[in-house]
């Protein structure tokens, strides 16, 4: 497996002559290799977990590969960084497209830049897989040909969780601060809708600027509304100032904040005591399964870490795993194929598998096979969508504690 990078690439282009005989270089050496364009946050607020994320592919790769491959084709992959910015994605996807000639890209984290992206991916008849949550990533013009697989659950349904939140923690008077983009104001507009479903009322909601040294207006016109929880569509960084100024007002009201915000680094950035009893949801991975286990084991190798630690790579390791069997069911590369073959590997009916490996067994002796995600289940509706279940997890002590799991 090969791994590129933008920067060896820039380094590349700095020589005329290494200009023109680098794509030449690659595409012989790519001869009978399927080429993943990794599209990961490696620097920006997606940071945390973008570099995590490409060592989940590069190692479900390795894992395809030493396997034989996918229907006898092996796995190539090149790398990009979104900066976790629409702008910055799409010039490193139309890299990946124009020059790379990726056929397919995995792993765009934040909605802004899956939103930017998704058109490129489209007018090049390329598969899309995300993490992100936007509810526009569904639907045309984004989805027009199916074309955008996700593996994180959608902004509405964080709505729904968020909501049952509410009601088991016996919260009456929730209010919602959103930050405005796609994925911050999905959230607060999902958890809206399903609280007003359930009866009740949103007694305020704001929609804040990003890149703001302070946000204490924007917070003083929720707190005016006298909120007994507020909950959030938001990111780490803005988050950091929002919980900072929030404790300096002395004003006490409760916190529900999405995973990727209500972190270990957010506990770093403001100190323990500031996010006391914040509470924090985010979708949780199949845990109970030897699909998980695998992916565990991979992670910790690549990074020291456990792979509880980003559910986003426990994702970008089932883009690799469910790509593969796809590949394999169809026995070709080209997209319309792969498309029509994705349900027919992650959905029931069929055995269900849990490894690329058996996976590959099964389908060479004729069968139908379910694979059940490191990620989740993997059963993608009728617009590419999954549904996991939600973590709820309790800042305790500095302390990020899991204490129950909801599903939707």
């Amino acid at each position: 497996m090969t791994t590129t990078s933008r920067r060896q690439f820039l380094q590349g282009a700095a020589a005329g002559a290494a200009v023109l005989s680098l794509p030449q270089l690659t595409f012989a050496q790519s001869a009978g290799v399927f080429r993943i364009g990794a599209l990961n946050p490696i620097t920006g607020s997606g940071s945390t977990f973008g570099t995590g994320m490409l060592k989940a592919i590069q190692a479900a790769a390795d894992v395809v590969n030493a396997a034989g491959g996918a229907a006898g084709i092996k796995f190539e992959v090149i790398s990009e960084d979104t900066q976790t910015s629409p702008q910055a994605g799409v010039l490193a996807a139309k890299k990946l497209l124009d020059v790379n000639k990726v056929q397919a890209v995995f792993g765009t984290w934040s909605s802004g830049v899956s939103l930017a992206v998704v058109p490129l991916t489209n007018d090049a008849n390329v598969i899309l897989m995300n993490t992100s949550g936007a509810p526009a990533l569904s639907v045309p013009p984004a989805n027009a040909k199916g074309l955008s697989f996700r593996f994180q659950a959608t902004n509405d349904r964080f709505g729904r969780a968020f909501a049952e939140v509410c009601v088991k923690e016996g919260f009456k008077r929730p209010a919602t601060m959103a930050f405005n983009n796609a994925s911050g104001i999905g959230n607060a507009d999902g958890f809206k809708k399903a609280w007003e479903g359930k009866g009740g009322k949103v007694v305020a909601g704001v929609v804040y600027e990003p890149n703001q040294t302070s946000y204490r207006s924007e917070l003083q016109k929720v707190l005016d509304a006298n909120p007994d929880v507020i909950v959030t569509g938001s990111y780490l960084q803005d988050t950091t100032i929002i919980m900072r100024e929030w404790y300096q007002s002395g004003i006490p009201v409760k916190w529900i904040l999405p995973g990727w915000a209500g972190s270990p680094d957010l506990v770093k950035a403001v100190t323990a005591p500031v996010v006391e009893g914040v509470i924090s949801v985010d979708s949780v991975s199949n845990s109970g399964a030897e699909s998980y286990k695998l992916y565990d084991a991979a992670y910790q190798k690549a990074m020291g870490k456990p792979g509880s630690s980003n559910v986003y790579a426990a994702m970008t390791w089932d883009m690799v795993i469910t790509l593969a069997l796809a590949i394999q069911s169809a026995g070709k590369t080209d997209t319309d194929s792969i498309k029509a073959h994705i349900r027919a590997v992650a959905n029931p009916p069929g055995e269900e598998v849990f490894s690329y490996e058996a996976g590959l067994a099964a389908l060479k002796a004729g069968k139908k096979i379910n694979y059940q995600g490191a990620s989740s289940a993997l059963d993608f509706d009728e617009y590419g969508d999954v549904t996991p279940d939600f973590g709820v997890s309790f800042i305790e002590g500095g302390a990020i504690n899991q204490k129950y799991v909801v599903k939707i």
